[in-house]
């Protein structure tokens, strides 16, 4: 779909993800190099792009160490290895990066310093199981966690649980050295303890939340230049309920309005195979329906890591014509939605959002333009 409403939408959801970049965001968090050892470790979507800004910030530093990011989404860098693993059911790469991170920062000194840099996606990219699992173990319980529906943090202290290196176990190998982690926030809550199953997260930490969901939504409504309304940052539950209940609170208002929104919703897939789609594109199917074809709304919602799931698109864009160019084509929005076949539905219709990998992560980001 390309109108102006549309391409005002797709120009939101930029300005959301550039106030998340590692390059704008890590450089002022970052400590500055210490007299002894200066180890970088990290885990996450945007572990790479991270580790190069830290390369960038510290030009002529003294300083070494290993990330692990999500298959596609590395950088080039010159002194910190970049690893790769599968997301989000981790794979043997996972285990192997796991191991190599605590490698990096076992035997260190009081006048070293380890730098963590922890992003979503963490959990699935460092899986070293507990005592007495194995990483077979692992990934059966990632495939039912992922289709049971159940909230990011209920999947992640269930994830902490069954792990060696979650909860605070990577913090602990880093002693005695100095430990400082920047964390860019994809959980509802920003709570530590849960973003990437905190495995560098203890009481007390030097712990710097660097980019949050609603940094992100607040640089969109600068960028609306019009009434904003942010429904929230932390919103969870189902995807399709949820668009539902935005699309019955776009019916009331009037415009012209943005209506913004962030968090993590879930899709429970139940025991009938599914079709393809993410919780984004579950959520604005949905909301089309709702909206029935009212003429004076358009909607974008969008990963805002650039993978609305395991697909290739970040999301989707809706406008008061996507039902009529779906029926056109001999297409039934209900059918696709009970199949969970969201993507499916956009992909015959054009609507898709494909960005590639943006590099950061900080949640879903939806947008609800009322002209």
């Amino acid at each position: 779909m390309e109108d102006a409403n549309a391409n005002f939408l797709r120009r939101i959801y930029a300005a959301a993800i550039a106030a998340a970049r590692p390059a704008l965001c890590v450089p002022p968090n970052l400590p500055k190099p210490g007299p002894g050892r200066n180890i970088i470790i990290g885990a996450g979507k945007a572990a790479a792009s991270m580790a190069a800004a830290v390369e960038n910030a510290w030009d002529g530093a003294d300083f070494e160490g290993v990330v692990v990011t999500r298959y596609g989404h590395a950088v080039p860098t010159r002194k910190i290895r970049v690893l790769q693993a599968a997301h989000p059911v981790p794979d043997e790469a996972s285990e192997a990066a796991a191991r190599k991170i605590l490698a990096a920062v076992t035997g260190l000194r009081p006048e070293d310093q380890v730098v963590a840099l922890i992003s979503g996606g963490a959990s699935s990219l460092l899986a070293l199981p507990a005592s007495g699992l194995t990483l077979q173990d692992k990934i059966l319980v990632n495939q039912a966690l992922l289709a049971s529906g159940a909230p990011i943090g209920t999947m992640n202290r269930i994830r902490k649980a069954l792990s060696a290196i979650k909860g605070g176990r990577l913090a602990a190998a880093c002693a005695p050295a100095r430990l400082t982690t920047l964390a860019i926030s994809d959980v509802p809550g920003d709570d530590p303890a849960i973003i990437g199953s905190g495995p560098t997260w203890v009481e007390g930490a030097d712990y710097r939340l660097i980019a949050t969901p609603l940094m992100a939504l607040q640089a969109a409504a600068k960028e609306a230049g019009m009434a904003v309304e942010i429904l929230g940052d932390a919103l969870e539950g189902e995807a399709a309920a949820l668009g539902r209940q935005q699309g019955e609170l776009a019916l009331r208002s009037t415009g012209p309005k943005l209506l913004l929104s962030g968090g993590e919703t879930t899709v429970t897939i139940g025991t009938t195979k599914p079709g393809r789609g993410g919780r984004n594109t579950e959520f604005l199917l949905s909301l089309a329906l709702t909206l029935n074809g009212a003429r004076n709304i358009w909607a974008l919602a969008a990963d805002s890591d650039g993978i609305d799931g395991t697909d290739d698109a970040a999301g989707a864009i809706i406008g008061p014509d996507t039902l009529a160019r779906a029926a056109t084509l001999g297409l039934d929005g209900t059918k696709f939605l009970a199949a969970h076949d969201s993507y499916s539905f956009f992909h015959a219709l054009g609507d898709l959002v494909i960005t590639g990998p943006s590099l950061t992560n900080v949640n879903d980001i939806r947008a609800i333009l009322i002209t």
